[in-house]
């Protein structure tokens, strides 16, 4: 049996079809070094089309197909960050700001390290981790090119990570089994190899989680997220620690996605986990994605 079985439960839990979609190009404007005004100045006068993604501060959808953006000298000097549009919501609902203590504890290739800087202007302190040094070399290019200059890269597992003070806020944004829209040949994976993966992940999910709350300051904020649409790896994560952590979960303003299941196959999730938000592709138009924002209460 093929992982079709999946496509089935992701329309029992959306209750419509589920259907691949194409992703629209999207990037960040790195504004360290540009401005949006300035992104829109370059694209007009390259003759490009784009459009602003309503949801996001930085970020704009190319609709030219035809350019390539990472051939530019404005690319190649990190005016520009290739990011999905959903993957740049997480910081975006994390709000680091100057003068914190930041910690990312998957950084690497950069994303969201790169993210967090500029809405940090640069200031404070953001320690960017992962464990696997191949990729800490890809965090370290691009953490230069985006011009960084606040930033502390440790290769370490955030499982057993320790630090010299407490953070302010921690963007988790864990490892998962992706989902169809990321990976082409995610439907055509054996069903048992593809449950086996996600007990996998679950597991070290809950581990990171349970090694973030005891890095966050009292009062400080946690945001979780995977580009995953199982619920093992999402609900099933956030009701372990609502129900076993000191944390507490917030309503997440933003307008994009839809609200966290509140059951699936016979499990009720603890109370609230719906806050946070589910991005089904065929809905937001962009890769799957799970978001929730937690608040350290002692």
């Amino acid at each position: 049996m093929t992982s079709s079985y999946f496509t089935n439960r992701y329309e029992c839990m959306l209750g419509e079809k589920i259907e691949k979609i194409t992703l629209k190009k999207c990037i960040r404007v790195n504004t360290l070094k540009f401005s949006n005004k300035d992104a829109e100045e370059f694209f007009k006068n390259k003759k490009i089309k784009f459009t602003k993604v309503s949801f996001l501060e930085n970020g704009y959808y190319i609709e030219d197909n035809s350019f390539n953006i990472v051939s530019t000298k404005e690319y190649l000097n990190g005016f520009f960050y290739i990011q999905e549009a959903a993957s740049q919501v997480p910081v975006e609902i994390l709000e680091p700001k100057e003068g914190e203590t930041v910690l990312d504890m998957c950084a690497s290739p950069g994303s969201k390290s790169t993210q967090m800087s500029q809405h940090m202007k640069n200031e404070g302190t953001l320690v960017c981790l992962d464990s696997n040094q191949s990729r800490i070399q890809k965090l370290i290019n691009n953490l230069e090119r985006t011009g960084v200059t606040n930033s502390i890269i440790l290769q370490a597992d955030g499982r057993y990570f320790e630090y010299t003070s407490k953070f302010d806020k921690i963007l988790l944004d864990a490892p998962c089994s992706g989902n169809y829209v990321v990976d082409k040949e995610w439907l055509e994976k054996k069903e048992n190899y593809v449950i086996d993966e996600i007990k996998e992940r679950q597991k070290l999910q809950k581990e990171l989680l349970k090694s973030a709350c005891n890095l966050l300051k009292k009062d400080g904020i946690l945001v979780y997220s995977t580009c995953s649409l199982e619920p093992e790896e999402n609900e099933e994560v956030i009701s372990f620690a609502l129900e076993n952590l000191p944390l507490s979960i917030e309503k997440i303003e933003k307008n994009i996605g839809s609200q966290a299941l509140t059951e699936f196959d016979n499990k009720v999730f603890t109370k609230n986990t719906n806050f946070a938000k589910r991005f089904w592709p065929n809905i937001t138009k962009t890769q799957g994605f799970f978001v929730a924002k937690l608040r350290k209460l002692e």
